[in-house]
C-alpha cells in the first residue's frame, strides 16, 4: 500500500541519499527506486542531481527511462540539477533526449565547470527569507512555456519551477541544512 507520504528517491546515480535524509528529516520514508517495480511503492518522485548522461543511461539500463515517464503523467516529480536536465522539453546545448515532462528549455553546464560551481542566495517567490543555492555543473532554465511558474530566481535567472505536479531546480536542496524546498515537495504529495 503506498503511504501519501512514502516519496520515491531515484536511485541508480547521483547525490540520493542526501534527499533521503531531507526526507527523513521531514518525517517520510523514503523508497529508493532502483527498478520500475519499485514505483508502485512512492506516492511521488525525486531525480537527484548527478551527471545527466549517466543518469539517463542507467536508467535506460534498468528500464526506468519510460516507467519514470509514465510516472510523472500522474505523480508528482522532482528533478534537481541533472534531474532538472532530464524533465526538460528541451536541451538547449545537447541533442540527447529527455523525458519532456515539463514545458522548459534548459543549457547543461551553463555556468561553466566543475571548478566554476558556486553558493549563492537565492530569492523564494513565496518567502521573503533567502535560501541557499548550491550550483554545481549547474543548468540554467533559459525559457518556460505553458503553464510553468517560477518558484525561485537567482537574480534575473529563474533556477525553481513548478508545473502542475512537477517541480524542477538548477541547484541542490539536499546540500543545506534548509527543508523548505523539500517540505515544499512533501506538501504536493496529498494534493490531487
Amino acid at each position: 500500500m503506498v503511504n501519501s507520504k512514502n516519496p520515491g528517491i531515484l536511485a541508480v546515480q547521483g547525490d540520493f541519499e542526501k534527499h533521503q535524509r531531507m526526507l527523513e528529516r521531514l518525517g517520510a520514508a523514503a523508497v529508493l527506486v532502483r527498478n520500475p517495480q519499485q514505483l508502485r511503492e512512492c506516492s511521488g518522485l525525486i531525480i537527484p542531481g548527478g551527471e545527466s548522461t549517466t543518469l539517463r543511461y542507467m536508467m535506460k539500463k534498468h528500464d526506468l527511462w519510460d516507467a519514470v515517464k509514465v510516472f510523472a503523467e500522474t505523480h508528482p516529480v522532482f528533478g534537481t540539477c541533472a534531474g532538472c536536465i532530464l524533465m526538460a522539453q528541451e536541451i538547449c546545448n545537447d541533442d540527447r533526449d529527455s523525458l519532456k515532462v515539463m514545458d522548459i528549455s534548459v543549457r547543461r553546464n551553463a555556468y561553466g565547470r566543475q571548478v566554476d560551481s558556486f553558493i549563492d542566495d537565492i530569492q523564494l517567490e513565496q518567502d521573503t527569507e533567502p535560501f541557499e543555492g548550491v550550483f554545481i555543473r549547474a543548468p540554467k532554465i533559459e525559457k518556460i512555456t505553458g503553464t510553468v511558474r517560477v518558484l525561485a530566481r537567482l537574480g534575473e535567472h529563474v533556477v525553481w519551477v513548478e508545473q502542475g505536479h512537477l517541480m524542477a531546480a538548477t541547484f541542490h536542496p539536499e546540500l543545506t541544512l534548509d527543508l523548505r524546498v523539500h517540505e515544499y515537495f512533501i506538501n504536493k504529495l496529498d494534493r490531487p
